[in-house]
């Protein structure tokens, strides 16, 4: 999937249809001049129904279609005959995504098992007809109802990738480095900050014919949570991880307060992140030497407790398959 494929956030508008018009029909047979009321009532407009549909990854298709609008109800008819329902308006979307409604700001559904339905507008009702308005003292009744309105609204669609590992850290650490060299998939790299501007996946191929997937998102900088750089628009794909893997880069002065920094800005965007279980990778390993590596052992051991760690160097292979190793020991805890 290219990058400009992956679109994880739309406004979409939909419509649901008019309810159909009760009839007023009176029965009309040869020997029967003055048969009652027999109106049918109309039939309801359609709903807008949403799909989750595990065969969709991005919310791509809804780029060329932004406007949902369902069928209105059929009228009513003679012989108490219903009109038609309106046809439904579905909508298919991945598991994942979370519908707002893009006045209020308020969650109306978060997609999470693939097949399930929900409808999220319903259609008008339809009118009853004058059949259903006799009575001892009006035998008669000359009317009947109109159709309910449908209605229109606008939603935003977020959509929270589902991965295994999420990788985290500041721009250029080597994360779309590390994900190209452990999965086939392939992230634009380059040697400047904010060489990744949309998350990419990849599955992890492990031994036994065993994977996970693994994500990459962009760069986190001081400040993300209040949507300096990219990370505030996606650190919502961190919350559906279960381990978060922190890419800290050999080459900084200081690895511990750029773990902090993260930590920090994954806490302002939702303190329910920290819970979720942590390991780091120290990347560019290949970079520093071996005395260079100690002191940054121990500082990691003495300052960042409880948290295991690796060095990987995603250029030689270095660390690579113990990263794996524990990655997948981590998963299946």
């Amino acid at each position: 999937m290219t990058e400009g494929n992956f679109v994880d956030y739309v406004k979409i508008n939909i419509f649901s249809g008019n309810g159909g018009k009760g009839s007023a029909h009176f029965r009309r047979e040869k020997f029967i001049t003055k048969g009652g009321p027999d109106g049918g009532d109309g039939g309801r407009g359609g709903n807008v129904v949403f799909v989750t549909d595990k065969s969709l990854w991005t919310l791509h298709h809804f780029r060329f279609q932004k406007h949902f609008k369902c069928g209105h109800g059929g009228d009513g008819s003679g012989s108490r005959s219903t009109g038609a329902d309106g046809a439904d308006s579905i909508i298919r979307v991945p598991i994942g995504t979370v519908i707002r409604d893009t006045e209020t700001n308020k969650i109306l559904y978060e997609t999470i098992e693939d097949g399930d339905h929900k409808i999220i507008l319903d259609g008008g009702k339809g009118g009853l007809g004058n059949w259903n308005f006799r009575s001892s003292t009006n035998q008669a009744p000359r009317y009947s109802q109109p159709g309910i309105k449908g209605k229109e609204r606008q939603l935003t669609l977020e959509l929270k990738l589902l991965a295994d590992v999420g990788l985290v850290g500041f721009p250029n650490v080597g994360k779309s480095t590390l994900l190209k060299t452990i999965t086939s998939a392939k992230p634009k790299i380059g040697n400047y900050e904010f060489t990744t501007l949309k998350p990419n996946l990849g599955i992890v191929q492990y031994r036994d014919y065993r994977s996970f997937v693994m994500a990459d998102i962009p760069g986190i900088i001081e400040g993300a949570s209040e949507g300096r750089g990219l990370g505030h628009h996606f650190l919502r794909h961190i919350e559906r991880n279960s381990v978060l893997l922190f890419l800290l880069s050999a080459e900084s002065e200081d690895l511990v307060k750029q773990y902090k920094v993260l930590l920090n800005e994954l806490k302002k965007y939702n303190p329910e992140l920290l819970d979720k279980q942590r390991i780091i990778a120290v990347s560019k390993s290949d970079l520093i030497d071996d005395k260079t590596k100690l002191k940054i052992q121990k500082d990691i051991s003495k300052k960042i407790k409880d948290i295991p760690f690796e060095f990987i160097s995603s250029v030689s292979n270095v660390g690579l398959v113990e990263i794996k190793d524990l990655l997948w020991k981590v998963l299946n805890e």
